[in-house]
């Protein structure tokens, strides 16, 4: 996806959705003084475009019962493109995995994985290395506070 150019608006509408996607069309429209056809045509574009990829629902971790938040740094000695894709597509499926990264540097990979507590994160790990072979290393670190969380990208 090429980078989309927005203007003031645009940024005003993705700021409050990003804060409150449930903010009636109106309440958006009036806070950029556009009527509700060209607030919505806006919106629309930006959909298209890619710039709003979807709109959910952000739940409590804590309130159920997931508060155990943990990184996991993968090393492994296979870089082949074969076992990469198998990887990938393993990891995908483990609903714990929250987030997944390729990293440069020491580690191969990094995932942030969220659990109810030490015992679910170890039946988490013995499934991450039995599913592929491959990972060499696997060093685990745990979150003791979250200071600050935010899924709201930095809009200019």
């Amino acid at each position: 996806m090429k980078q989309v150019i927005l203007d003031k608006v645009d940024k005003t509408l993705l700021n409050m959705l990003q804060q409150d996607a449930t903010v009636s069309l109106q309440e958006l429209a009036d806070t950029v003084n556009l009527t509700t056809t060209p607030c919505w045509k806006r919106l629309k574009r930006l959909e298209e475009q890619g710039v709003i990829d979807k709109k959910v629902a952000l739940l409590n971790p804590e309130g159920l019962g997931l508060s155990f938040v943990a990184f996991a740094l993968i090393k492994t000695n296979n870089h082949s493109n074969e076992w990469y894709q198998t990887f990938v597509d393993t990891v995908s499926e483990f609903p714990e995995v929250m987030e997944f990264y390729r990293m440069a540097g020491e580690f191969d990979y990094m995932m942030k994985v969220l659990v109810s507590d030490m015992k679910a994160y170890d039946g988490f790990y013995k499934k991450l290395v039995n599913s592929v072979e491959g990972i060499s290393n696997v060093t685990s670190t745990f979150a003791m506070e979250s200071i600050k969380y935010t899924t709201a990208l930095p809009i200019e």
